[in-house]
């Protein structure tokens, strides 16, 4: 008999690079896969590893976020003040 073992939201959050909020947001979704072992979430250990970003993604993300906020970032604050 094989046992699971599993990981915590922290680990996967850090596994994948997003926040732990993001994560519980995504096991509420049902798009991970969690059990609740008292009153702790477990994630399988083996959770597609291909859904977490790569580096080069990242950057490019990051990239991207900078240039919107060169470009746009006197409207995006008026609109957050709004």
């Amino acid at each position: 008999m094989r046992k699971t073992r599993y990981i915590s939201v922290a680990q996967l959050a850090k596994r994948m690079g997003i926040s732990r909020v993001a994560v519980y947001k995504q096991i509420r979704r049902g798009r991970i896969k969690a059990e609740r072992i008292g009153n702790m979430l477990a994630i399988p250990e083996n959770f597609p590893k291909e859904r977490a970003l790569s580096k080069e993604m990242k950057e490019r993300i990051d990239k991207a976020v900078r240039k919107t906020f060169a470009e746009y970032g006197e409207v995006i604050k008026r609109l957050g003040r709004d």
